[in-house]
């Protein structure tokens, strides 16, 4: 089993199939799985050979004496676990979605990220338009934190050979978006893995019209936000719960 405690302040452990372990105090969550089959139009390879379960989503994680204050600043909680592998070249990754608008704002909203356990590439990108699309690629580790700003959608992939354990923060009434990335049959680029296992291969999306500019960026420190690596965010929620009010409203800070 691996215990989550540290990086997630929960007390959380995961068995090497990605099924969550609830400890004292938190009412257990039934995972929403996510199926190859589920994914079969945004993979690089739909009829490769991999796992048939490749994701585990468990919504609105949290200790039931902290309920009553998530439900006061509109948060949720969630744990995501990614199983190692590929589908065909592709490294596992998840369906991929943007945001919806904050209503009566033009700014989608924003989402943020904690790696507990493993490695992830989250690929970020804006929206498709006449001048194509900007991806930025971002790698993290366990007690990283990954900020998704308003404008932007995203993919997590695992490039390990290890499970992908992460949690995120988001506002309770967000509905992922996930039409557009499922049109254009995955995001800007595809992550495969190299025969060398030394170098990331990543493969461009040739139904974006546009080719698509890629670049990357290290991860940051946000202590205004309340994301500082080594830190359990939600610890750092219940420390300081307005730090996190650009969840539910990206206009007063972006």
């Amino acid at each position: 089993m691996l215990d989550l405690y540290t990086t997630s302040g929960l007390p959380l452990r995961s068995d090497r199939e990605g099924r969550l372990e609830f400890g004292q105090g938190i009412r257990p969550v039934t995972a929403d799985i996510r199926h190859k089959k589920d994914m079969l139009d945004v993979l690089y390879e739909p009829a490769g050979a991999g796992p048939e379960e490749l994701y585990y989503m468990y919504r609105d994680v949290c200790r039931d004496e902290d309920r009553e204050l998530l439900e006061r600043y509109g948060l949720r909680y969630d744990v995501t676990i990614l199983v190692p592998g590929s589908v065909g070249s592709e490294y596992i990754k998840t369906a991929g979605h943007y945001h919806p608008l904050k209503p009566g704002s033009e700014l989608t909203y924003p989402e943020v990220y904690e790696v507990l356990y493993g490695r992830a590439h989250y690929l970020l990108q804006n929206e498709p338009d006449e001048e194509g699309v900007d991806a930025i690629l971002i790698e993290a580790v366990a007690g990283d934190k990954v900020l998704i700003p308003p404008g932007y959608g995203h993919i997590t992939i695992n490039p390990a050979p290890d499970l992908l354990v992460m949690s995120n923060w988001v506002a309770a009434e967000f509905s992922s978006v996930y039409g557009q990335i499922r049109e254009l049959g995955g995001g800007a680029f595809f992550e495969l893995a190299s025969k060398d296992e030394e170098e990331d291969l990543f493969v461009v999306n040739p139904r974006y019209k546009q080719s698509p500019r890629f670049s990357s960026r290290e991860v940051m420190d946000l202590p205004e936000f309340g994301l500082v690596r080594g830190e359990p965010m939600y610890k750092a929620f219940l420390a300081a719960p307005a730090k996190f009010a650009y969840l539910n409203d990206p206009g007063k800070y972006f």
